[in-house]
């Protein structure tokens, strides 16, 4: 689905009930400010700590900030199930990773606007993440993200994931 330019990937284009009314470059999307779709999603492992990250320079959202969630944008005609599933292989090198959905959001800014659905997914075996997306990585416990949040830039769509996530858990 990536291809070697991200600003070329091919990307469907919602509306504000997610339906797909067209398609566009990524780079038209982040230009026009194009509402379009992303997938996050939350990896623990069987510690149950919180698979964090730093994305690379070379990122074209956000670079070097941190992020507890890996995923990415779906493609053109991509479900968010099969992009859950490639985000999540491909950022974290791994094989056979289950994700299960959590809610969907729509994301705004002044410069951008996607529909963020949102994932969790369990993995207990060893990770090697996909050195032109993560630039740094550990699994830190909640404890540790919360002190983490206060210290580190993180992503602003992964923040506001974050808080929908923690929301939702503890409401039961």
């Amino acid at each position: 689905m990536t291809t070697a330019d991200p600003s070329l990937e091919i990307l469907d284009i919602v509306d504000e009930q997610d339906r797909v009314t067209g398609t566009a470059t990524r780079g038209e999307v982040y230009e026009r400010r194009l509402t379009h779709r992303c997938v996050f999603v939350l990896c623990r492992d069987a510690e149950d700590r919180i698979f964090v990250h730093r994305r690379t320079a070379a990122k074209l959202f956000s670079p070097l900030m941190y992020d507890l969630f890996v995923g990415g944008v779906v493609g053109a005609g991509e479900t968010y199930a099969e992009a859950a599933v490639r985000e999540a292989e491909e950022e974290l090198g791994v094989s056979g990773i289950r994700p299960r959905h959590l809610f969907k959001f729509l994301f705004e800014t002044p410069e951008h606007s996607w529909w963020c659905d949102v994932h969790e997914a369990r993995w207990t075996g060893p990770v090697d993440p996909q050195v032109e997306e993560v630039d740094w990585h550990a699994f830190l416990t909640e404890e540790e993200v919360g002190r983490r949040l206060a210290e580190w830039p993180f992503v602003a769509d992964g923040l506001e994931a974050w808080r929908r996530y923690r929301e939702l858990r503890d409401r039961g």
